[in-house]
């Protein structure tokens, strides 16, 4: 046998190197430079420490900081980071996980005294000082029951209860030692400390051990790391317009909608500003239904459980629904979805499949039981309204359904002002079965549908495996806001599930029973999610057709409040939402509170502009002011209404 492996590089050629060779190696012997840039490796599809020896042939690829996934790893290998300094500084204290994030890292620290905003200071300073030591983070394997006493006597229960959940009696465990640090952990990770170029510790935030209430509280630090200082100095500035942004404070600021501790967390309570915002959303989205051939439904909130049961949400969604409420005929539970009221609907006559697709809609109100440690004002909340719609439909009407429901979701996000998107397509993974109901072939037939439909429209979409729905595989469209930002909003999910469980059929062209195809859609993703998402893009300052308030007239002196209220009867007659600020307070104080209201327009109107007919216009965002005829504002402002505008 050879002593020699054939390893296989990314460009198609091939290199023949001696068994137990790095990946590290194979990148020094193709160049110096990709050596030096080299963060981690890839073969066969899962990621490696370049010092890992190659015992087979395979396929190579050397990661830098050009690669999306390097820089997974080189959050991981910050948390790691963060970890061994708040050892150095606190040596008590006990470790939990440190993942990378989305947009950085965290570690879980239990400790009885509370890190405080000094100690983050100190933290920080001290991986400063790790990172330009350069300690490799050095890869070693234990027996299990090694490494379980030697966590056990330190007192890491939580590293303790990772080893004991995510390994076998007779394997060996991976640690990660980073100078006196070392931690349970499969990695990989990059080379060594120093290459960290940039990171800044952010906040401290309470977290439950294993997510219950039970359990001890720990301490999660939360930072970010990027691969240039101008990228995390980007991102720090991206964070401070966010406060700004903050659709809690702008809430209460533009008085949109509150939570009463009366009342409990997570339940919005939508103040008058914010009412006339949610009519306008909701105005839109029935519209849409109804032009794009949609009926629309109302379910109850409260249901049997025998029908959750039968839906499979008693077993497999139980946690996240509130308690059983015991009513005299049953047991009932609040609604966490919508779609078994709507598998009702449609079973309750028997259809053709001339009748297909049925498409159902409801704006539906749903109750989801949300830790309080995850709830975030409008964007996760206890109750909420879904723009929910149910497709039931045929196989041949498959793909056309799911490529009307992307096209849909595209028209509501433009409509709203975002025209940036990104698509994910989220697939089982068979490792996994019991997470996940069907068979393989259902499944493949499933995600083939979607990949055809995403592969036609010509949108380009990242696949993630095990991020399905248990039913089924889904469609999920992340909107860009004004500052960069991803949000999750609408989803578009096949479901074989259901329509099995309820035994639903139609009556196929030969005269036999058939099980119709489901699509689970919904395009705001939540009335309130997507509110908040508007509030934060928008920094309050909503186009015209969504203002609460569109127009303020503010008469200079008392005299002038009869022209201001007739100009303001005239902007009403064309559906114009306009209010009379006849108050006997000085003039550029109105302007200043109206302008903290964020009112696109305020017409100033005194004895000039009443004897001409005309306005004197203060558009929001613009410091010269402009006279024009009150009829030809009328037709400006109804124009930008109308045409749903974002400019003013």
């Amino acid at each position: 046998m050879s002593d020699n492996i054939q390893i296989k590089l990314p460009d198609g050629s091939t290199k023949e190197v001696p068994k137990g060779t790095t990946a590290l190696e194979v990148a020094k012997s193709i160049s110096p430079r990709l050596a030096d840039a080299a963060l981690v490796a890839k073969t066969n599809g899962d990621l490696i420490d370049l010092s890992r020896p190659l015992e087979e042939d395979a396929d190579l690829k050397i990661l830098t900081e050009k690669d999306p996934e390097a820089l997974e790893v080189y959050r991981h290998s910050s948390a790691h980071l963060l970890a061994a300094a708040v050892l150095e500084l606190f040596p008590e204290t006990k470790l939990g996980h440190g993942p990378a994030t989305e947009s950085g890292f965290f570690y879980d620290f239990y400790r009885p005294t509370a890190f405080t905003p000094e100690d983050l200071e100190k933290i920080e300073k001290k991986m400063q000082e790790l990172a330009q030591q350069n300690i490799p983070y050095a890869r070693e394997f234990l027996p299990r029951d090694e490494g379980l006493r030697k966590f056990k006597g330190e007192g890491d229960f939580m590293k303790c209860h990772y080893i004991e959940q995510f390994t076998k009696p007779d394997e060996k465990i991976s640690i990660y030692k980073t100078g006196k640090f070392l931690d349970f952990c499969r990695g990989p990770h990059i080379p060594s400390t120093g290459k960290i170029k940039a990171f800044k510790l952010l906040n401290i935030a309470g977290a439950y051990w294993l997510g219950d209430e039970k359990n001890p509280q720990l301490q999660r630090i939360y930072g970010t790391s990027f691969f240039s200082k101008k990228d995390l100095e980007n991102y720090l500035n991206q964070i401070e317009e966010a406060k700004k942004r903050d659709h809690r404070v702008l809430g209460k600021q533009l008085d949109l909608f509150s939570i009463q501790e009366l009342a409990g967390p997570g339940l919005i309570f939508w103040h008058p500003k914010g009412g006339i915002i949610r009519k306008e959303m909701e105005d839109w989205m029935r519209d849409q239904y109804l032009k794009r051939g949609y009926s629309l439904v109302y379910t109850p909130h409260v249901m049997r459980k025998q029908l959750w049961q039968t839906s499979g949400h008693e077993g497999y969604y139980a946690q996240n629904m509130f308690d059983v409420m015991e009513l005299d005929d049953a047991e009932y539970r609040l609604k966490p979805m919508n779609c078994p009221g709507h598998i009702l609907i449609y079973r309750d006559s028997l259809k053709s499949y001339r009748d297909l697709p049925v498409r159902l809609g409801e704006l539906g109100t749903v109750y989801r039981y949300e830790r309080s440690g995850v709830m975030h004002g409008l964007l996760r909340v206890r109750g909420f309204t879904q723009d929910d719609a149910h497709i039931f439909c045929t196989p041949e009407q498959i793909e056309g359904e799911i490529a009307s429901c992307v096209e849909f979701a595209n028209d509501t996000l433009k409509d709203f002002g975002f025209d940036q998107f990104i698509t994910e397509l989220s697939t089982w993974n068979p490792a996994d079965r019991k997470n996940f109901v069907g068979s393989e072939g259902q499944w493949n037939l499933a995600t083939s549908s979607l990949e055809k439909v995403l592969k036609r429209l010509g949108i380009e979409h990242k696949t993630i495996v095990g991020e399905a729905a248990f039913y089924g595989p889904k469609i999920d469209i992340k909107l860009v806001d004004a500052i960069g930002r991803l949000w999750q909003l609408s989803t578009v999910q096949f479901d074989f599930n259901l329509p099995a469980r309820f035994n639903l059929e139609y009556v196929a062209e030969d005269g036999t029973r058939k099980q119709p195809l489901m699509v689970h859609r919904a395009l705001y993703g939540s009335v309130e999610r997507f509110f908040g998402v508007l509030i934060e893009h928008y920094a309050g300052a909503f186009p015209v057709w969504l203002s609460p308030v569109q127009v303020v007239m503010i008469p200079i002196s008392e005299r002038h409040a009869g022209y201001a209220n007739k100009v303001a009867a005239q902007l009403r007659e064309i559906s114009v939402r306009v209010e009379v600020d006849a108050r006997n307070e000085k003039m550029n104080a109105k302007i200043r509170e109206h302008a903290l209201q964020k009112v696109p327009f305020m017409l100033v109107v005194g004895d000039k502009e009443a004897e001409a007919g005309k306005v004197n216009v203060r558009t929001r965002g613009k410091e010269k002011t402009e006279d024009m005829g009150a009829e030809e504002f009328g037709e400006k402002v109804a124009r930008l209404i109308r045409d749903k505008s974002s400019a003013l």
